[in-house]
Formats: structure tokens, C-alpha cells, sequence
């Protein structure tokens, strides 16, 4: 089992959680603190503010109404005064605005040439339109602090006399509030150092058990059930490690059971032919033996957890739903051109005792071979009957005739029987073809061997075909210098020989080749028979030594061939221990070879 992270592990966790917990309320009573001593502190800011501006205010309006003397100082010189007496650390700068906006006195000694001049500020304008009080706070481009600024207007009755513009030091109480938050996170660090020494305490109080059964856990992960956990008390921790200890004993017996019945199925599987797959309630390959993964040609890796209907190259016609309903078994063809490869599949559900489906076994078969016997069966009974019905079908219109009194004349009477004789004739020739691939078939070859020189035999046999040829055709040869001797059955091999040369024959065209060619190999001989004929299509070229198949159907049936020749030469060949192919393109004609076993001369070996 792999390590637990350091922050993954519930030990940290629960420090983190109790540790985020207190955090989290410290914080929130530290923000509500804050916010509520930052309002207190403003408003008991601005409450004063507002206090010493009503005095200033009255004091103001008694100098501006009070009649002067000569020898009483003008009314700037008062108001600079009255100002003046009320300056403080939070108070920046008063000045006093008439209703025309024109300053008439200030607090601060060194904006004294500012007296006289147009007041410019919109707040004191504001104030004075509408006669009421306006605050506003900004920060100091200069100083960088926070400023108060008040407007407050000047009434006599319904008589505005002017306002009082006064800048106040708000910073002060922000600094305050910063010290005090200072105190705050500092108490705030020295709980959570408190608070964390306390948790990891009581965290290992409770995860100790936890990382006893974890490591139990892991002990029966690979296959320890001997191990037992320390129960630590009696709270619900140790009822816990006393069910886990439990828990082990039953599950060590389940094991021993479990193993036992995996050894056998597996031992089971891993000796079937058929090729077995299991699959999950999802349809995914959960199992699978060796004999399906060679059917399948593939790896266990690239099946397992894989959806059924894509493992078996049905995906696009079954969903696994569906092949959970299937009754009947399923066809998987993987045949190619060159090779034919079929598999049959059946499927069988598993359930519960509820009916809630657990899954699907497959059984695959290789029905290769038997689907190729049945084919070449239904493709051979379908053949003979043809080949025997089209000669029966053609004596028994000409019998017919003649029994409806066509014997009676002379001149049609003859031909209608020597039709009839032709068509019993090749009747008797298909069935003597049968009967000699039949004792083929059942490996009675009866061969009756003699030593020959090839050159010589195989020359006698091209010279009877040269003797007797009605077409114009030029035969061709080349042989080699010294003597092959094989041993055959000169029978047997003048009937393949026989075979090719008469197809070579009723293919070639008029003043076509037909070439004969001897080549001797290592420990074989080559023998190939090539004529200028029509050819065969590139993909039927292997085809030609099957039972019943002809190139051109229409016209060998018309030559008077069985569509038997090529297939009892294979079988004739074979038997020799050799081998046959044909090359051929359409159009430029075949060849037709065989090879044969044969004997290096020795000298004076066969004199």
C-alpha cells in the first residue's frame, strides 16, 4: 500500500481542522471587534469635532454681529484670535468663509496671505447654499494621512453670517486601530501556538488506534491475517480495533477458501480448449485464460477492463445489454482473404439470487475448421449435383426424342445417341475423378513407384501431345544436359502431366506457345508448363486447384472438363512428396509447376 503523505495523513488533518476552527472564530471576533472599535473611534472623533465646532461656531457669530470702535481691533484680527484658542493636535486648520466666500481668517500663522482671497473649496460653498453642515474625508497627497474636513455655516436666525471650514487630523484614530489590531494578532499567535500544541495531543490520542489498523489493513493486503490490533479502551475506537480483530480471523478463513477455489478454477481454466471470459456488472473483462487471448490474438493487457462487445468486434451491432439477452450463440468472423478464421461465442449471465445481473461468461470455440468443412460439403454437393444433373438433364431430352419416335429417322436418330454416348461417357469420367479423390482423401494413394530418367519421360508424353494436336500451337523446350532420375508412379504422373497439357491446350490461342521447362533445385526438380492463354485473375489464381473451380466456367464445361484435374494432380503431386502452384496475369497466360524428389547421379550409379 503506498505512504501517506504528511498532509494527507488524518493526524494533520485534524491538527489543521481544530487549529482552522479556532483561526476562524479568533478572526471572526477580531472583525467584529475591529469594525465596532473603528465606528466608536470615529464617531467619538467626529462627536468632538462636532462639540468644539458649536463653540467656535457661537464665538465666531458673537464677533461677527458685535458693533466696534475705532479702538477695537478689526473683525479679521478677532477672529484670529477666537481661532487661535481653539487650536489642538487633532485639528489642523480653522477658517472662517462669509456668504461670499472670501476667507476672513484661519488658524494656521503661515496661511495667513490666504486671508481676503475667494475660497475655492466645494464643500464650504455647498454648506453655505444649502445651510447645513457637510463632512467629507480625504487622503493627503503630501502627508499621506487621512483628513477630516468640516463645513459647518454661520446662522443668525434665517441670516447666513458665513462658515467655518475646519480640517481635522483623522489618522490619529486609525493609528490607534492599527495598534490595537497589532495586540490582537499578536494574542491571536500565541492561542494558535497553544491551541496547536493541544491539538497534535489529542490528535495522537485518536489516530494512534486508526494508524494501528491501518497498518493491520496493510498487513492483510499481503496476506498476513496474523497480526492482531492493541486495543487502547473501551470507547468506540476500541470497539472498532475489537470488530477489526474479528474481522481478520473471518476473513483469514475466507481466504483459505477463496484461495483453494481460485487455485482449482484457474488450474481449470488454464487447461481448457475453449477460450473463457468473464466480465463485470458493467460489462468490462474482468478474466480471461490463455486460450481466448490466442483465439483473440491479443495481449491480457490490452483486454482486461475493456467493454466485451469491443474485445469481441461486435461493438458496432451488440451493446452489452443486448448480449445479455442473446439466447443463441454468436458467429465472430475474423476471416481474411488469405486466411479464413472463425470463431462461435457463447454467452451466458450470471446473476444474484435478487436476479440483478453480475456479469457475463463467454465461451469462445474455434469453428474455423468445421465452418470450412461444412462450406466445401454444401459447395461440393452443390458441384457433383450440378456437374450430374447438366449430362442427365441432356440425355434425358435426347432419350425423350427419341423414345417420341425420332429413332425412327435416319438422319437425327445417330446424333441424338452419340450425344447420349458422349454425355454417359463424361458422366463415367466425373465418377471415376470422385472415386480417385475419394481414395485420396483417405490417404490410399496405391502407388505403384519405378525409377524413371524425367528428361525422357516427360519428353515421350510432350511428343504424343505434338503427334496428336489438332490447333495451331508450337511447343517449346528446355531441358537440362544431364539426367534427373525420379522415382514415380509413371501412371499416376502422366495423368497430371496429362492434365496440365491438355488445359494448356484448350486455352492457347491459334499459333499461341506452350513452353516446357525442367530445372533442376537442390534435392527437387522443377517442372513448369506455361502457355499465351487468357490467364487468371490475380485473386483466383489460388482457387484453380480447388474441386469443381474453372477459370471460365462456360467454356470449360463446352471443352468437356470436370473442373476435377487440377485438384487430383495436387493430391497426385503431394503424394509424390512434392508441391504445385500457378503464376499467371490475365491476358498473358499461366504456368502451371510442380516439383518432384530426386536423386543426384552418382557416376556409374545407374549404368
Amino acid at each position: 500500500m503506498q505512504k501517506v503523505g504528511f498532509f494527507r495523513s488524518i493526524h494533520v488533518k485534524f491538527v489543521l481542522i481544530y487549529v482552522m476552527l479556532i483561526l476562524i472564530a479568533m478572526q471572526i471576533i477580531g472583525l467584529y471587534f475591529a469594525r465596532e472599535l473603528e465606528e466608536t473611534l470615529k464617531e467619538n472623533f467626529t462627536t468632538s469635532i462636532e462639540d468644539r465646532m458649536n463653540l467656535i461656531e457661537f464665538s465666531v457669530r458673537e464677533e461677527i454681529l458685535k458693533e466696534r470702535s475705532e479702538d477695537d481691533p478689526t473683525l479679521e484680527q478677532s477672529l484670529r484670535i477666537v481661532l487661535s484658542g481653539f487650536t489642538s493636535d487633532d485639528i489642523n486648520e480653522i477658517r472662517v468663509v462669509n456668504p461670499k466666500y472670501r476667507i476672513l481668517a484661519t488658524s494656521v500663522l503661515d496661511n495667513q496671505s490666504m486671508v481676503g482671497q475667494r475660497s475655492m473649496d466645494d464643500i464650504v460653498r455647498r454648506s453655505i447654499s444649502s445651510e447645513a453642515p457637510y463632512n467629507n474625508t480625504y487622503l493627503d497627497q503630501a502627508s499621506q494621512e487621512r483628513i477630516l474636513v468640516y463645513a459647518v455655516p454661520v446662522l443668525y436666525g434665517d441670516e447666513v453670517l458665513g462658515a467655518l471650514h475646519v480640517k481635522s487630523n483623522i489618522e490619529i484614530v486609525y493609528k490607534q486601530i492599527e495598534e490595537i489590531n497589532h495586540i490582537l494578532a499578536g494574542g491571536t499567535a500565541v492561542s494558535l501556538t497553544i491551541t496547536i500544541i493541544v491539538g497534535i495531543f489529542i490528535a495522537q490520542t485518536m489516530t494512534k488506534p486508526i494508524s494501528d489498523m491501518r497498518r493491520q489493513a496493510q498487513a492483510m493486503a499481503k496476506g498476513n491475517f496474523s497480526r492482531k490490533v492493541h486495543v487502547y479502551g473501551d470507547d468506540e475506537l476500541g470497539q472498532l480495533a475489537i470488530a477489526f480483530n474479528h474481522l481478520t480471523s473471518q476473513l483469514e478463513e475466507s481466504h483459505s477458501t477463496t484461495e483453494s477455489e481460485r487455485r482449482k478454477l484457474a488450474s481449470i481454466l488454464a487447461n481448457m480448449t475453449d477460450g473463457v471470459i468473464a466480465t463485470d456488472r458493467r460489462g468490462r473483462v474482468s478474466l480471461i485464460n490463455d486460450s481466448a487471448l490466442s483465439m483473440l490474438r491479443t495481449s491480457r493487457e490490452l483486454v482486461l477492463n475493456r467493454p466485451i462487445s469491443n474485445v469481441l468486434g461486435v461493438d458496432q451491432v451488440y451493446t452489452f445489454e443486448d448480449l445479455a439477452e442473446v439466447k443463441d450463440s454468436i458467429v465472430l468472423d475474423f476471416s481474411t482473404e488469405q486466411r479464413p478464421y472463425i470463431l462461435r461465442a457463447t454467452l451466458s449471465v450470471t446473476q444474484r439470487e435478487t436476479g440483478f445481473v453480475n456479469g457475463l461468461i463467454v465461451v469462445l470455440h474455434d469453428n474455423t475448421e468445421q465452418e470450412k468443412i461444412d462450406m466445401e460439403r454444401r459447395e461440393f454437393v452443390s458441384n457433383v449435383s450440378h456437374e450430374l444433373r447438366t449430362p442427365l438433364t441432356t440425355m434425358r431430352s435426347y432419350l425423350e426424342a427419341l423414345a417420341e419416335g425420332a429413332w425412327k429417322n435416319e438422319e437425327i436418330a445417330p446424333s441424338f445417341l452419340h450425344v447420349t454416348q458422349t454425355e454417359t461417357e463424361r458422366m463415367i469420367r466425373l465418377v471415376n475423378d470422385l472415386l480417385k479423390l475419394s481414395r485420396m482423401d483417405s490417404q490410399d494413394y496405391d502407388l505403384n513407384k519405378e525409377w524413371v530418367e524425367f528428361s525422357y519421360f516427360f519428353n515421350a508424353i510432350i511428343d504424343r501431345f505434338e503427334f496428336s494436336k489438332s490447333q495451331n500451337v508450337h511447343f517449346q523446350r528446355v531441358f537440362p544436359s544431364e539426367d534427373l532420375f525420379v522415382e514415380i508412379d509413371t501412371d499416376k504422373m502422366t495423368q497430371v502431366i496429362d492434365n496440365i497439357i491438355s488445359n494448356a491446350l484448350k486455352y492457347s490461342p491459334d499459333g499461341g506457345n506452350i513452353r516446357f521447362r525442367i530445372k533442376p533445385l537442390n534435392e527437387m526438380i522443377e517442372v513448369s508448363i506455361s502457355d499465351d492463354g487468357m490467364g487468371i485473375p490475380k485473386e483466383n489464381v489460388k482457387r484453380i486447384f480447388e474441386r469443381f473451380y474453372r477459370a471460365d466456367r462456360a467454356r470449360s464445361r463446352a471443352l468437356g472438363g470436370t473442373g476435377l484435374g487440377l485438384a487430383i494432380s495436387k493430391e497426385m503431386i503431394k503424394a509424390h512428396g512434392g508441391e504445385i502452384w500457378a503464376e499467371s496475369e490475365e491476358g498473358k497466360g499461366t504456368t502451371i509447376s510442380f516439383t518432384l524428389p530426386f536423386v543426384q547421379q552418382e557416376e556409374g550409379e545407374w549404368d
